[in-house]
C-alpha cells in the first residue's frame, strides 16, 4: 500500500487544530502523483519499491521522456522519486494517485525535504560559537573559532571537528507532524508546524499513522436565524408545489360548464 506522496512546499499560514487552538501551518501542494515504475524482488531489481513522478517542465531530458512513455504517460515529468513499499496487484505503471487516497485529517506524517542553502559560513553561525573576548589583545579576533587541535599529541585535527564550512542544502526529516486540513479541489495539504525546505521545493510526505489522542472537531450547529430562514424557504417551496394541484380541478369544472352551455 502506498503511504508516501510527492508535493511542492508553498507558503506558511495559520489555522485552527481539532482543539480550536490557532497554530502555524505549512501549505503543501500535492497534485496527482503518477506511478512510473514498479520494482519487485522477483524482477531484476531485487527489492520492492514504487517510483513516483510529479510535475511537468518545458525542457526535460530525453531519457526522462522515454522513461515516462514506457509507463504510458505522455507528459514530461520533472521529478522522479522512489518509495520502498510492497506493491499490490492493482498497482501498475501509469496509475494516478490522488491526495485523498492516502491522507486524511488527523494523520501523523513525516516530511523529507532539502534545507535552505546558506553558502559558506563561519563557526558562530554554523555551530553557535560564542566568539572570543573583546579585550586582552583580541580586539580583532571576536569571531575566530580558536584552537582546533590539542598540540603535539595527537598532532592532527580530529575528524568531525566543528569548523567553518558549507551550511544548509542537506536532506532534513521532520517527524510527528499533523495534518489539520485538506483541500481536495485545489490539491492542498495543510500540515501543522514547519516543513523543511524552501518555497517551491520538493518534499516527500509519508503517513505514519494517527495522532495520539486525536478528537475530531464538533459539528457546527446552524444558528436560529439560519434555521428560521430555511424553514420559510421550505414553506414557500411547498406552497408553490401545491398551488397548481389545487387550481387543476377548478379549471376542469370551468371547461365542463362551457361544454354544457354550448350543448
Amino acid at each position: 500500500m502506498i503511504n508516501t506522496l510527492l508535493g511542492i512546499k508553498k507558503e506558511m499560514t495559520s489555522t485552527y487544530d481539532s482543539r480550536g487552538r490557532r497554530v502555524g501551518a505549512t501549505v503543501v501542494e500535492i497534485t496527482p502523483n503518477s506511478i512510473t515504475q514498479v520494482k519487485t524482488t522477483e524482477g531484476k531489481d531485487g527489492y520492492n519499491a514504487i517510483q513516483l513522478g510529479l510535475g511537468t517542465k518545458k525542457s526535460v531530458r530525453k531519457p526522462q521522456i522515454g522513461h515516462a512513455k514506457k509507463a504510458g504517460l505522455d507528459q514530461k515529468i520533472r521529478w522522479f522519486r522512489e518509495v520502498k513499499t510492497e506493491a499490490s496487484e492493482d498497482t501498475q505503471p501509469g496509475q494516478v494517485i490522488n491526495l485523498d487516497q492516502v491522507f486524511s485529517i488527523g494523520d501523523e506524517v513525516k516530511v523529507i525535504g532539502t534545507s535552505k542553502g546558506k553558502g559558506f559560513q563561519g563557526g558562530m553561525r554554523r555551530h553557535g560559537f560564542h566568539g572570543g573576548p573583546k579585550t586582552h589583545g583580541q580586539s580583532d579576533r571576536m569571531r575566530a573559532p580558536g584552537a582546533i587541535g590539542s598540540g603535539t599529541t595527537p598532532g592532527r585535527v580530529l575528524k568531525g571537528k566543528k569548523m567553518a564550512g558549507h551550511m544548509g542544502s542537506n536532506q532534513v526529516t521532520t517527524r510527528g507532524l499533523e495534518v489539520v486540513k485538506i483541500d481536495k479541489q485545489n490539491n492542498l495539504l495543510v500540515i501543522k508546524g514547519a516543513v523543511p525546505g524552501a518555497t517551491g521545493g520538493l518534499v516527500l510526505i509519508t503517513k505514519l499513522g494517527r495522532i495520539k489522542g486525536y478528537t475530531p472537531p464538533p459539528e457546527e450547529k446552524p444558528d436560529e436565524e439560519e434555521q428560521a430562514v430555511a424553514a420559510s424557504l421550505e414553506a414557500k417551496a411547498e406552497e408553490a408545489t401545491e398551488a397548481p394541484v389545487s387550481e387543476a380541478p377548478a379549471e376542469a369544472e370551468k371547461v365542463e360548464g362551457e361544454e354544457n352551455a354550448s350543448s
